[in-house]
């Protein structure tokens, strides 16, 4: 397992376009991958459970992986939440 804490640098914080991007990014990886703020942890997976924790820009989240490719899930979502180009 893995972990990462990450500044979100979107625009628009992680509104629902930005959600469903995040989404397809953390879902091309078999590792289970999670977002954490403050008390509350989602799947990154979840469209809903994204929505849900209403992330802004400048907001720090720790990302979570476990499993075979979550040294790259990590990489791979950490350079989207950056808004770093690939």
């Amino acid at each position: 397992m893995m972990e990462k804490n990450v500044i979100i640098n979107l625009e628009s914080g992680l509104e629902a376009r930005p959600v469903a991007q995040l989404v397809q990014v953390a879902s091309q990886f078999e590792s289970k991958i999670f977002l954490e703020v403050e008390d509350k942890k989602v799947n990154a997976k979840s469209i809903m459970g994204m929505m849900s924790l209403g992330l802004a820009t400048g907001e720090t989240v720790n990302i979570i992986a476990e499993g075979a490719d979550e040294e790259i899930a990590i990489e791979s979502i950490e350079k989207y939440l950056s808004n770093v180009e690939a």
